[in-house]
């Protein structure tokens, strides 16, 4: 069992996007204005996405998958709100904002459609 990809969920393209987006989010982490409780909860939430994608893809029905997508799309909606505060308070930067901002929305994009698809 030497594998790279065991699961079936780790070849999933948005398994793969959500772990980009925690990446990008722990990287935006590093700077050290940023207070704890806001890198712990986004640290928290944006590998909270990965996890939901990882658990919803192990269920067998279609309703219960689509609530644990639906939790990581509205977790992807809660990182991006701590980015949005974290750029009103002068914290990071334009350019960080934006990659976490262009990430999320293709996140949420993927994440929708696979919503939607369940609720046929």
């Amino acid at each position: 069992m030497c594998e790279e990809n065991l699961f079936d969920f780790q070849k999933l393209v948005v398994y793969q996007k959500a772990k980009a987006f925690h990446s990008a989010c722990k990287d935006l982490l590093s700077d050290q204005n940023v207070a704890n409780y806001t890198r712990n909860q986004l640290g928290r939430a944006s590998l909270s996405v990965s996890l939901n994608i990882a658990e919803g893809s192990g269920k067998f029905s279609k309703a219960d998958r689509k609530n644990y997508f639906t939790t990581a799309r509205a977790t992807v909606f809660e990182c991006v709100a701590i980015v949005d505060i974290l750029s009103d308070e002068g914290l990071i930067s334009k350019e960080k904002k934006s990659t976490i901002f262009s990430m999320a929305d293709e996140l949420s994009r993927i994440l929708f459609a696979m919503i939607r698809k369940l609720s046929n």
